[in-house]
């Protein structure tokens, strides 16, 4: 007997979610936004996600009602291909670490069919083009079964992977997939340009926590000397060119000061430069910081700075949300002047862009940003609304599961 639609939609759907960037533990310094999703999802779905092994972290576990299962790639001392910058930013650093993607891909290929086959999930959602999106195209063409699945770009999938190889492999996943979705505009425009399918995909960005953790608070003294950046050390996020603003910003304003909250692989280059600047005692490098602690520094900092930049490699930022959470805590911001950061703010009173790469216009925007600290600071709260609307977790939550929903009734369907 078959099922009124309405029932249908009150069955709990089988969802596998396949990602190579997930927190190895509770508080984890990697990017969690994976999880952060998946975690909002477990109401309408069973929820398990697979995601390479690290050393440290358990083979399965259940994280805030999510089955998490890890795949071993390599000896544990080895498996260093994803943490600490991701899979790009570590190949390029350390090329020695392609030796670890066959192993990488053979491992989990061969993990993702188990739990098809065994756990029978009504639909995959696949993070990443390359190379999550193309492991379940690949095994749906081998075995001749279309298997329903949801394929997310995040930046640099599309960006930084570069060649007619790579341009041929992400076109075939397109067309495979049952839908796709990128978290910007800019995006979309680089599956144009490459000359995927693109009449179905949507933009559908990932989230931030803005109704209950980045909020905010009048009670907290904001300073009006703190410059801050979040986020991974690696060459797209521009660190270096706000390094390289200081001297001209410090020659207006001697008291101010920058806090780097962040790890990654260019923290030596970056220490160096600061060095090199006679900076030691105005730029503050404090390490990684949990989601949880984020919000004092976004809280009290004067201005928060965000000077991404396109790396040689074509990589850039797929989203930035950093900016959202900062603008969410009520801090001005200035941000470089991308394709992709245009998409997070549709109203641009409280934001300051400049040029990508141009340490000057960096120190000037800095400047007038902390000579008019109040007018700023207002236009950021206004902002709120907006970005509750299109950013707050619930609202980016509540998208994807009328997304995976559809997915999974018209596949049914079929």
């Amino acid at each position: 007997m078959r099922l009124s639609w309405r029932t249908e939609l009150t069955v709990r759907r089988r969802l596998l979610v396949l990602t190579s960037t997930y927190p190895r533990w509770p508080n984890d310094r990697e990017p969690g936004f994976v999880h952060e999703l998946c975690k909002r999802l477990t109401g309408d779905f069973d929820v398990t996600v697979l995601s390479p092994h690290a050393s440290g972290a358990m083979v399965e576990e259940i994280m805030d009602g999510v089955s998490v299962r890890r795949y071993r790639y390599a000896p544990a001392s080895w498996e260093t291909l994803v943490n600490n910058g991701g899979i790009v930013t570590n190949l390029k650093r350390q090329p020695w670490k392609w030796l670890l993607v066959p192993g990488f891909l053979l491992v989990q290929a061969w993990a993702v069919w188990r739990l098809i086959r065994r756990w029978r999930p009504d639909i995959i959602h696949a993070h990443w083009v390359l190379p999550q999106g193309l492991l379940i195209a690949v095994l749906s063409y081998i075995v001749r079964r279309k298997f329903p699945f949801l394929v997310t770009a995040h930046g640099a999938d599309l960006f930084a992977l570069h060649g007619w190889r790579f341009t041929v492999l992400k076109r075939f996943v397109i067309h495979r997939a049952t839908a796709v979705t990128v978290v910007s505009s800019a995006m979309r425009t680089e599956l144009v340009r490459i000359g995927a399918e693109v009449d179905e995909v949507e933009i559908q960005p990932m989230g931030v926590d803005l109704s209950e953790r980045f909020t905010p608070d009048p009670s907290i003294l904001r300073s009006s000397d703190e410059m801050l950046f979040v986020g991974r050390l690696v060459e797209k996020k521009g660190l270096r060119y706000l390094i390289g603003a200081m001297p001209a910003i410090l020659s207006a304003r001697p008291k101010t000061y920058l806090t780097v909250a962040g790890f990654g692989p260019e923290e030596s280059a970056l220490r160096m430069q600061v060095q090199e600047l006679g900076l030691d005692n105005k730029v503050h490098f404090i390490g990684a910081v949990v989601q949880a602690d984020l919000p004092a520094l976004y809280r009290r900092a004067a201005v928060f700075v965000a000077p991404f930049v396109q790396a040689a490699s074509g990589d850039q930022e797929g989203l930035g949300l950093v900016c959202i959470e900062a603008a969410g805590c009520g801090c001005p911001v200035i941000m470089s002047d991308l394709a992709t950061s245009r998409d997070m703010f549709t109203d641009a009173s409280g934001v300051v862009s400049v040029t990508q790469a141009d340490s000057p216009a960096l120190a000037l925007a800095v400047q007038n940003v902390l000579l008019a600290p109040d007018r700023y600071r207002r236009a950021a709260i206004a902002n709120r609304q907006q970005l509750m609307q299109r950013f707050d977790w619930y609202a980016v939550s509540q998208r994807y599961i009328q997304l995976l929903q559809r997915l999974s009734l018209a596949t049914k369907h079929e």
